[in-house]
């Protein structure tokens, strides 16, 4: 009984110290963390807005699941969105971070930039954890073909694009394109039908 008793509360120490010693790195390391991820998601917003001389974040709507169902988008998250402005600090647009969770790594998070009259700029991947040599090759090969598109919705394609609209498969990675594409397509369907327009977010 006095080992047992002995052995729990040798545990109990050991609990105790690892909790507090993680807790320690925890608020050492959290604002560093933050920190970086805001610069990347600044950077993120320039590379996908280059001309945009300000962002300014604006409130995430509340979006109805059937509409999106109905409509046949897939209910991604949208997690941020910017206001893209000039120097004179008229809407050009709007960069949105959507998460999409059907990456077959796990979440896939990107921002995504759209003019007011609906081209896509581009893509940014900010967090992605896909299959090295298949799905990791997202950035390489999928991110370059959503510049500069203008669509109402994409899809993929594993046998050339031939259209605005189509985007090139990952060879071997058709569930992350699939991941991607959804994201894309969620990110312009909020636009189409939460932001389009603008005139209150300015």
């Amino acid at each position: 009984m006095k080992e047992m008793m002995k052995n729990t509360v040798i545990m109990l120490v050991i609990t105790l110290v690892a909790g507090l010693v993680l807790g320690f790195v925890y608020q050492i390391t959290k604002d560093p963390i933050a920190a970086q991820n805001a610069k990347k998601k600044q950077e993120a917003c320039k590379e996908v807005f280059q001309d945009a001389a300000n962002f300014e974040q604006i409130e995430v709507s509340e979006t109805d699941a059937a509409s999106w169902e109905e409509e046949g988008y897939a209910q991604e998250s949208i997690d941020e969105v910017v206001s893209a402005l000039d120097d004179s600090g008229s809407l050009l647009g709007y960069v949105i971070t959507v998460t999409t969770k059907e990456g077959y790594g796990g979440d896939i998070q990107f921002a995504v930039g759209v003019r007011m009259d609906g081209t896509v700029n581009g893509i940014s991947i900010l967090k992605i954890s896909e299959t090295a040599g298949l799905g990791m090759r997202a950035e390489e090969v999928l991110q370059p073909q959503f510049a500069d598109k203008q669509t109402e919705k994409f899809e993929y394609t594993k046998s050339g694009a031939t259209s605005e609209n189509q985007i090139d498969a990952i060879s071997g990675a058709t569930i992350t394109t699939n991941a991607v594409t959804n994201g894309v397509n969620a990110g312009l369907y909020y636009f189409q039908t939460e932001l389009r327009g603008g005139s209150e977010n300015e």
